[in-house]
């Protein structure tokens, strides 16, 4: 069977870090490729739906996308909040097949990158994914049924968190620390396991 990926907020042409044999794209507008298919499926994120069948993926990807993703929003009259950030981490684990992975990477404070983007309105921390992680996810109390178990979880150079394959051993050791020391390591990945 063949697996798929689904790449959320990707723009023009959807990413595919762990190498899955097809690839979706989910944006706020549709793509068409020069046959005149939809490469990238239209959706505001914010509001809808993931729009694909439950359990159909086997790996989800958000690059630089989580930040623009509200936490707290009004519902349409007005009258009470939604948690869209919630909803959409729902969302997320609903399209994902069991034991599905999420990798997410996003600029996270303290970090200047997470600020100068006035579209940013979701700060991440590098303690946030442990509201969706566990057996006790802090993020039951705001409605999320999820359940994913952590994997990966760190700091990372942008250029370097595009790569799902993480580097190893003791050059790589020496680079991460010189990235620290020098105030480089700007975005936070998340790599869970759905394990509904």
């Amino acid at each position: 069977m063949a697996t798929r990926h689904l790449d959320l907020g990707c723009g023009s042409i959807p990413r595919n870090p762990l190498a899955r044999d097809k690839v979706f794209g989910v944006d706020i507008a549709p793509r068409l490729d020069s046959s005149g298919q939809t490469t990238v499926v239209a959706a505001n994120l914010v509001v809808d739906a993931i729009p694909f069948e439950d359990s159909s993926f086997d790996s989800v990807s958000a690059f630089d996308f989580f930040e623009h993703v509200p936490r707290v929003f009004p519902t349409a009259g007005g009258d009470g909040t939604r948690f869209p950030f919630i909803e959409l981490m729902n969302e997320v684990c609903r399209v994902l097949r069991p034991g599905g992975i999420l990798y997410a990477v996003t600029p996270a404070y303290p970090a200047p990158a997470a600020f100068q983007d006035p579209t940013h309105v979701n700060i991440i921390t590098a303690s946030t994914h442990q509201y969706f992680s566990g057996d006790k996810p802090l993020a039951r109390m705001y409605g999320f049924t999820g359940e994913f178990r952590v994997r990966r979880a760190h700091w990372a150079i942008h250029k370097d968190a595009i790569l799902y394959a993480p580097r190893s051993g003791i050059l790589s050791a020496l680079r991460q620390w010189n990235y620290r020391r020098k105030g480089a390591l700007t975005h936070f990945v998340w790599d869970l396991v759905c394990s509904k």
